[in-house]
């Protein structure tokens, strides 16, 4: 009986220990991921592109070495100095010092500008970089000074003082410049396309040579596009790194890290972070009804609805509302279906941030002579004026009876008193 009652008390005690075995199997609850990762560089940003919002940052404003990231800044002024990328500079000769990144470029190749950026972006090519900046600017001192027009042109505290990357006094960036500059550079589509390649071949070269894109994260993550990875014994492991999951498009930045390995592991968190905090959201759908207005002349009332469809980016549970402006009080036809009426504007944060006509729903055809009549003989002053009108036809009509009546009274007066010949 001891026996039966032991092993009835271990199945009772199985069964009520059985769900918190099963609880501490499940995954984090769903509100831990929404907490900022842990990030070892000493310098980091993530921005969220369609809002502009910061959602990480740590010291991003602090100026620091940024190593061959400087090669963006680099990328930028020749995009705007030089539009034509099929247009072919001859490469000069490198005197690389060892361990430097190269392209592997050839002196006295004629290369297209658009593979010189393939061999600074991807390779993190030293030699293509000293060769971008002697044809721009005819020479590399000149070439950092329009860097540094530029840094100031667009309200940065970095300054450079070569093309390259290499640590010098007075070279530094933050990490808030360097997202600054790669949204600058995400104007041109050669930029982007460069950066998200695995590799490249650079056909202007004799013979071609293909390089490989350094950025572990594009060669590992399908989401991520870019941007430009960095290192030099002072000033660390730095990556500029952006992706786009789910429709939100983000750019990171770290600095300082300290190990390769620590500085993919800080962007990837920081760009998976920063995707999952929002949404894509439609506050306004085509067709959407936007009001009813009078009809003109009928009992009726026209349809006005949202022409076309508003897909924002917004932070998760952030509201996004709606009002429409410019109608009229009433609408006449005949109107096409189409027709503007007025403007609904998508409001976030207090801002309009997209405006769509509010148009007819359907054709609004015109009214007809008896719907104008009736319509007219429903209004106040139309019926007293009526009114008016046929008092003033029945007294005149009185009138008119009466002087008839007194003419005749008259002519009969006068036949009875003739004298009889």
């Amino acid at each position: 009986m001891t026996d039966v009652c032991r092993r009835a008390a271990l199945v009772a005690l199985r069964v009520l220990l059985l769900p918190l075995v099963v609880l501490s199997g499940l995954p984090a609850a769903a509100g831990a991921a929404d907490d900022p990762p842990d990030v070892q560089a000493p310098a980091a940003i993530v921005v969220e592109l369609s809002t502009g919002d910061v959602v990480y940052g740590r010291r991003q404003d602090q100026q620091r070495g940024i190593a061959s990231t400087t090669k963006l800044m680099t990328a930028l002024v020749a995009l705007e100095r030089e539009r034509d990328l099929s247009r072919r500079f001859t490469v000069p000769r490198y005197a690389a010092s060892a361990g430097e990144s190269l392209a592997n470029l050839q002196a006295g190749d004629r290369m297209t500008m658009r593979d010189l950026l393939g061999g600074m972006l991807l390779p993190s090519g030293n030699d293509a970089a000293e060769a971008i900046a002697k044809a721009v600017a005819g020479s590399v001192p000149a070439f950092v000074e329009l860097m540094n027009d530029r840094a100031r042109a667009i309200g940065l505290d970095a300054r450079f003082r070569n093309p390259i990357g290499l640590d010098a006094d007075g070279h530094h960036a933050s990490a808030a410049d360097l997202v600054k500059i790669t949204l600058l550079l995400r104007r041109y589509p050669d930029f982007k396309e460069i950066v998200d390649r695995r590799s490249m071949t650079l056909g202007s070269a004799s013979p071609a040579i293909t390089v490989i894109n350094r950025n572990r994260l594009v060669q590992q993550y399908g989401w991520v596009d870019g941007v430009k990875t960095g290192h030099t014994r002072a000033s660390g492991y730095a990556l500029v790194g952006s992706g786009r999951r789910r429709g939100i498009s983000v750019i990171s930045a770290v600095l300082g890290d300290g190990s390769e390995d620590a500085r993919d592991s800080d962007s990837i968190a920081l760009l998976r972070y920063a995707t999952s905090q929002y949404d894509r959201v439609r506050p306004l759908r085509r067709l959407a009804v936007a009001g009813r207005l009078p009809l003109r002349y009928r009992d009726e009332r026209v349809r006005v609805v949202a022409a076309s469809t508003v897909t924002r980016t917004a932070r998760k549970g952030e509201r996004l509302r709606t009002r429409v402006v410019g109608l009229p009080r009433d609408v006449e036809g005949p109107l096409p279906r189409g027709t503007r009426l007025g403007t609904i504007e998508v409001i976030q944060r207090d801002r309009v941030v997209a405006r769509v006509a509010a148009v007819t729903a359907g054709d609004v055809a015109a009214a007809t002579f008896w719907e104008r009549l009736d319509d007219h003989l429903q209004r106040g002053w139309v019926r007293f004026l009526i009114g008016l009108a046929v008092v003033c036809l029945i007294v005149l009509a009185v009138l008119v009876g009466r002087s008839r009546r007194t003419r005749g009274a008259g002519r009969g007066g006068r036949r009875s008193g003739s004298p009889t010949p």
